[in-house]
C-alpha cells in the first residue's frame, strides 16, 4: 500500500551523508569557552568531588590543560580563583592587588599562549568574607557602593593580559561603569561579555563547591534573576548593550533556552550561555549509574544550546566534546 503524500520528510533522513547534507546545526570546538578553577602554589591538582573531572590547578597545571585543550581545538578559556579564606575580607581587598595570584596566572598563559582567548571573572564573592557578590551591610547587598570595586577590579585583570572581562556579579549599572573605567585605563580594546541574564539558579551548587564561595548568610535572590521571569532578560539585555557589553550570556543553559532565543531575536551581539556545573555533574552522575549514553547525550545537550541561539558556550566538557569532534571529522 502507497499513499500520495505531497511531502516526505523521511527522505532527507535515509542515510547518515543526507542527513549531514541537511545538518541545520553545527558545533565546532571553536564555540567552546573551557573554565578553569585556579589555585595559588604549585604542582597541585585538586578534584572536585561534585563535578568528576574538573580540578583546582596550580599554574604549572593550568598551562598544561590550555595547552593540551588549544591542541584540540579549544582556544578560549576563562578563569575563576579558588582563593584561601585568610585572604578574604568584606571589600575583596584581595581581588585588588596586582599580585593576587589569579592575575599571575592570566599573565602566565598570556605569555606562553598569547593567542589563546581568556576571560575574567569580575564579582566580589570569590574574595569577599560574606561571599556575596557585593558589598554586605547589615545584611543588604549595597548596589552602588559595589561598582566601583568591580571597576578596579576589571582594570586590573586587563592590565594582567585578559582579553574580554566578565562581570558576573548582577549588580545594576556595572557594564557601563566597568567600561567607562576600561576606557579611562587605555583598554579600550578589551571587551565585556557580560553575566547579562543569571538567575538565582538550584544548579550552581557544584561550582560554589568549587570555589568554597557559597554566601555565609541569606542568599543571591536580591541580585540574581528570578527563574520565573522572561521578559526581565529583555530588559536586562537592552540595558547590558546600552552600556556597552559585547556579548551577551544566560546563565544557566539548559532550563533557559527560551532566554536564549529570546535574546538571540532581540540583540545584535554575540549571544553566550553557559553549561554550569549542576548541568555538568547530573549528566556525569546519570553516566556513571549507566542510565544515560554520556558520548551521545553530551554532545546532544551543548547541540541544544547552540541551536537556541548561543553562539557562544561557556562548558566544562569542551575539552570531551572536543575529543569527540576530533573523532567525528578526522
Amino acid at each position: 500500500m502507497s499513499y500520495d503524500l505531497p511531502q516526505r520528510p523521511r527522505r532527507n533522513r535515509q542515510s547518515a551523508a543526507v542527513r549531514g547534507l541537511v545538518r541545520e546545526t553545527h558545533l565546532t570546538p571553536s564555540h567552546l569557552i573551557y573554565p578553569l578553577f585556579v589555585l595559588d602554589g604549585e604542582s597541585r591538582r585538586e578534584p572536585i568531588e561534585s563535578m568528576p573531572g574538573i580540578d583546582r590547578v596550580t599554574e604549572d597545571h593550568a598551562l598544561w590543560e590550555i595547552e593540551s585543550a588549544m591542541e584540540l581545538g579549544v582556544s578560549s578559556f576563562v578563569l575563576f580563583p579558588a582563593v584561601n579564606d585568610d585572604l578574604k575580607d568584606t571589600k575583596a581587598t584581595y581581588g585588588l592587588s596586582r599580585d593576587n595570584f589569579y592575575c599571575r596566572v592570566a599573565r602566565a598563559i598570556k605569555k606562553r599562549f598569547p593567542e589563546a582567548w581568556l576571560m575574567s571573572d569580575v564579582a566580589m564573592d570569590p574574595y569577599s568574607s560574606d561571599g556575596h557578590d557585593g558589598v554586605v551591610r547589615e545584611g543588604h547587598i549595597v548596589n552602588d557602593v559595589t561598582l566601583p570595586i568591580l571597576a578596579e577590579m576589571a582594570v586590573l585583570q586587563a592590565e594582567a593580559g585578559f582579553d574580554s572581562i566578565g562581570p558576573s556579579d548582577m549588580m545594576d549599572g556595572r557594564v557601563g561603569v566597568i567600561r567607562d573605567a576600561l576606557d579611562a585605563a587605555g583598554y579600550s580594546d578589551t571587551s565585556i561579555l557580560s553575566y547579562t541574564a543569571k538567575y538565582a539558579s538550584a544548579y550552581y551548587g557544584p561550582f560554589r563547591d568549587a570555589l568554597e564561595s557559597a554566601p555565609k548568610h541569606g542568599d543571591k535572590k536580591t541580585y540574581q534573576m528570578d527563574p520565573a521571569n522572561r521578559m526581565e532578560a529583555l530588559r536586562e539585555a537592552e540595558l547590558d548593550m546600552a552600556e556597552g557589553a559585547d556579548i551577551l550570556m544566560v546563565k544557566p543553559a539548559l532550563c533557559y533556552l527560551d532566554v536564549i532565543l529570546a535574546l538571540k531575536e532581540l540583540s545584535d551581539r554575540p549571544i553566550a550561555a553557559y553549561n554550569v556545573s549542576g548541568e555538568y555533574a547530573m549528566l556525569k552522575a546519570a553516566a556513571e549509574k549507566g542510565w544515560i549514553d554520556y558520548d551521545k547525550a553530551m554532545p546532544e545537550m551543548l547541540l541544544s544550546i547552540h541551536r537556541a541561539g548561543a553562539d557562544v558556550i561557556l562548558t566544562y566538557f569542551a575539552k570531551e566534546y572536543a575529543q569527540l569532534y576530533g573523532t567525528w571529522n578526522g
